[in-house]
Order: structure tokens, then C-alpha cells, then sequence
């Protein structure tokens, strides 16, 4: 399991707690009503952040429903749980890993009758902070009832891991992104929301001041990412860590990977038969972003529904160069030299 210091908060060493006779609706209206008096600021969001233990959240609802995890969550040690920051590559990682995890009853090549050309990436896997402890859909009994493996999906710091988590040593899987192609694809996808619900629009400039002053959902970035790649370093059986550039490189060598990390390595007849390179293909930008349901389907979040064409946009590595000015491109740089000297770590 993570080491304590991988999991306590600065100011809470202990996890959240439920009493005994509390129903779980009940455990997140509490929760929800002390985020109120958290420190709040707007920032890289269509919502206003809310400043909890070693960063920002993505909004109250999001803190509520991160603690309501912490205090009714069981993980089982065959749980696979995938961590990212938005937009690093989230709904990619996360196909990648329904499809190799559920292969042999829903094969890759199989496209048609595929649970994505129904389901989208976020449904197949949910957040438990944004759509499983919600106070008004927390679903414990089903999340109970659902088979091994079971795969769910996080935005928040390795210190704020639901407790069971920790110490059950089941599986994470992180990935994470450069952070200049993280912040411009985070922009796009804020003023979206944020032109949906009638904000004006960030400029890119004030978009990147805000992300390196950590002013962005479960920032600051070099925090998040420290804090997944320690835990990596110090349990490398229990937590994967990818960056999307390696990914996006080799596709068929990090489902490789993420299979044997899982503990479902693929057997010489599905190497022989293209069974890897069918997952890739399945979960290919070109696939995933021409069905229907990501074209006109959405997903349902505590925070409101999402068309799911949102969370597709073909951004390629390096594509910050587009947009960002190189006076902020060398503060971020700058940032994430002092941030990761040392570490082992570097973008």
C-alpha cells in the first residue's frame, strides 16, 4: 500500500468518518454543508474552486462528493482505479482500459454490439467524486454488486484517495500530460462549458496565468503529478504511471503494458489473432469520435450533463504551440523545472 505520507493531509490525518447510523445521502449532505466555509476562488473553471486539504477542486458538489468517498467506499483489492487531472488524456486511458480489461466478453473487433457504441468512456467508467457519491445518485448497493474487476475513475490528488483505496493495494493508473498541451486543452474545453452557461470566454493568456498559479480543477498541476509519481516510485506494483506522449507514441506497447500491469497480460493466441491492435483501433480518436453517442449523446455528472462530444477534440502532442504566447510557455517551463528538479521527473 501507499505509504502514510502518500495519503494524510496537511490537515486531517485521519480519514472521513461516517456514524454508524447515517445513510450515505446523509453522510454527503453533512460534507456538503461544511465545503461551505471553504476558501473559494473563480479560476480555470466554468465553476468556482474550492481550496480543500493540498489543492483546488472542481467545485462543492466535487469536494462533497471526494469526501463522502472517503467515508463510504470499499475497495476490493481487485479494483483498478484510473487517476488523471482533466484533460490529460482522461477519456483515452480510460477506453484503452475498459476494452482490455472486458476483451473477452465485449471483443474489440466486435464494434457494433461494443458497449462504447452505446456507452460513453465516462459512463463505462465512472468518477466517484462526480457521478458515484453525489447525495442524490450514491449507489452503493450497485457499486457493491458489480464484478471483479471493477474500474472506476478519479480527478483528485493522491492524498485525497478514499482511504480504502490505500489500504486495500488495489491498482492505479495515472497518466498524465505535458503541462503546456494540459492547460490549452483544459481552455478549450472550460470555455465551452463556460459559453454554456452564458461566462464569458477566458483568453488563453489569462487561461495560462491562472493554471501557473494553480488555479485550475485539483491543481496546481506539478502538485497532482508529484504526488501520483512519489506513490509510483515507491509502489510500482500498485501504481502505474504513464504520460500520454509515450502513449500516444506506441499505443500497442502500453496496452501491453497496462494489460500485464492488471493482471491480465494478453496469451500468444490474442497477440496472434490482433487482439491488441484491435483495442487500439476501437479506441482510436477516429473511431470513438465518429459514434453516435459521442456525437449526440451526453453524460451525466453531479455538476450537470456533458455532451460528450466535449470530451473530444483532436489536439495533438505539442499542439499548445498553436495558442500559447512564448512569454507563457517559458513561465510554465520555467514552473516545471523548479517543481520536478530532482524528482526523476521531467516534460
Amino acid at each position: 500500500m501507499f505509504s502514510s505520507s502518500m495519503r494524510s493531509f496537511p490537515s486531517q490525518t485521519e480519514p472521513e468518518t461516517r456514524v454508524e447510523t447515517e445513510t450515505d445521502q446523509e453522510i454527503y449532505r453533512r460534507f456538503a454543508n461544511s465545503v461551505v466555509s471553504l476558501p473559494r476562488s473563480d479560476g480555470l473553471s466554468h465553476l468556482q474552486l474550492y481550496r480543500h486539504h493540498q489543492g483546488w477542486h472542481g467545485s462543492q458538489m466535487c469536494i462533497a462528493g471526494t469526501m463522502a468517498a472517503d467515508a463510504c467506499f470499499t475497495a476490493r483489492p481487485s479494483d483498478i482505479v484510473v487517476a488523471t487531472l482533466p484533460k490529460s488524456g482522461t477519456t483515452w486511458i480510460k477506453s484503452l482500459l475498459f476494452a482490455t480489461v472486458h476483451r473477452r466478453e465485449h471483443p474489440a473487433d466486435a464494434t457494433d454490439v461494443h458497449p462504447f457504441s452505446s456507452f460513453g468512456p465516462h459512463e463505462c467508467i465512472k468518477f466517484l467524486e462526480y457521478q458515484v457519491y453525489t447525495g442524490k445518485t450514491i449507489l452503493p448497493d450497485d457499486v457493491d454488486e458489480l464484478p471483479d474487476p471493477r474500474l472506476f475513475a478519479t480527478h483528485v490528488p493522491s492524498v485525497a484517495l478514499p482511504a480504502a483505496v490505500v489500504a486495500s493495494g488495489c491498482k492505479v493508473v495515472y497518466m498524465c500530460r505535458d503541462p503546456k498541451d494540459t492547460m490549452v486543452s483544459l481552455w478549450h474545453f472550460v470555455n465551452k462549458l463556460r459559453v454554456k452557461e452564458g461566462l464569458e470566454p477566458l483568453s488563453v493568456e489569462i487561461a495560462a496565468e491562472l493554471f501557473c498559479d494553480g488555479l485550475s480543477a485539483f491543481g496546481p498541476y506539478w502538485d497532482h503529478v508529484l504526488g501520483y509519481w512519489r506513490a509510483h516510485l515507491a509502489h510500482p506494483e500498485q501504481v502505474l504511471f504513464l504520460r500520454y506522449e509515450e502513449v500516444w507514441k506506441d499505443p500497442p506497447a502500453h496496452v501491453r503494458r497496462l494489460a500485464t500491469f492488471v493482471g491480465l497480460p494478453f496469451d500468444v493466441d490474442e497477440e496472434e489473432n490482433g487482439v491488441v491492435d484491435a483495442i487500439v483501433k476501437l479506441c482510436s480518436f477516429e473511431h470513438m469520435g465518429g459514434l453516435e453517442v459521442t456525437k449526440s449523446g451526453k453524460t451525466e455528472f453531479v455538476v450537470g450533463a456533458v455532451e460528450n462530444s466535449s470530451f473530444f477534440r483532436r489536439g495533438g502532442v505539442g499542439d499548445w504551440a498553436n495558442y500559447l504566447s512564448p512569454e507563457s510557455a517559458r513561465r510554465i517551463d520555467a514552473i516545471t523545472k523548479t517543481k520536478f528538479k530532482g524528482t526523476g521527473l521531467n516534460f
